[in-house]
């Protein structure tokens, strides 16, 4: 049972904040996977698509006035169940419990439809059009077991909406693997395994993880500007 705390709002969209979230979906995941038969819980991953481009053109008191817009859209949209966070900026995240990866997908798609019939007036009047997210979703237990790697392939999902042209849902999937050279030493190998077997996850999980800060740390992660 998620306890929530007034300490753990987001301020400017009446969301739970990143720290809430993160213990949130530990702990739903947790429960999840302690039910009979792994209980369905899916996540989903979204933004507006080009936000930097209606905080240069509108001002940032438009942008704030939009993301209060969105989350409002949110609550009217979801079910009593979900539990919606504002991770940062203008990205969000939605914890579904009990809902497989094809109700989450119809949930999210409901969002999107009705973003991109939002219409938005700045203070001084402006109308500000064409507004749309991407989002992505990914679900336990059939995308993975763990918050590293459904965050993985949730934020993946939501670069591939991106990429293939923004306003749009789209679904975690089976990562196809590249094979590449690399060189560990042996002391870096053997502590690998042993970090893999304490924390019940596979050796790739790790590097993957390990792979995605890397690209994080130098910008390259970065979905949309």
């Amino acid at each position: 049972m998620i306890q929530i705390d007034s300490s753990q709002q987001d301020e400017l969209t009446g969301f739970l904040n990143r720290k809430a979230f993160q213990d949130n979906f530990s702990q739903l995941l947790e429960e999840a996977r302690s039910s009979a038969g792994d209980q369905p819980l899916s996540l989903a991953m979204f933004d507006i698509d080009r936000f930097k481009v209606v905080n240069d053109n509108f001002g940032h008191a438009a942008g704030d006035d939009l993301l209060v817009a969105l989350a409002n859209l949110v609550r009217e949209q979801v079910g009593e169940g979900a539990l919606a966070y504002r991770y940062g900026g203008d990205e969000f995240c939605l914890l579904l419990p009990g809902a497989e990866r094809e109700q989450a997908f119809l949930e999210m798609e409901q969002i999107r439809r009705a973003v991109d019939r939002l219409a938005l007036k700045t203070r001084d009047g402006r109308e500000i059009n064409h507004l749309s997210t991407s989002i992505g979703v990914a679900s336990f237990p059939v995308d993975g077991r763990t918050c590293a790697e459904l965050m993985r392939k949730a934020d993946h999902a939501l670069y591939r909406a991106k990429v293939a042209g923004r306003n749009q849902v789209r679904l975690a999937f089976e990562e196809r693997m590249i094979p590449k050279t690399a060189h560990f030493t042996q002391t870096q190998l053997e502590r690998l395994t042993g970090l893999a077997t304490e924390r019940g996850v596979s050796e790739a999980d790790l590097l993957r993880e390990a792979m995605d800060d890397l690209l994080t740390k130098y910008g390259v992660n970065d979905i949309e500007s």
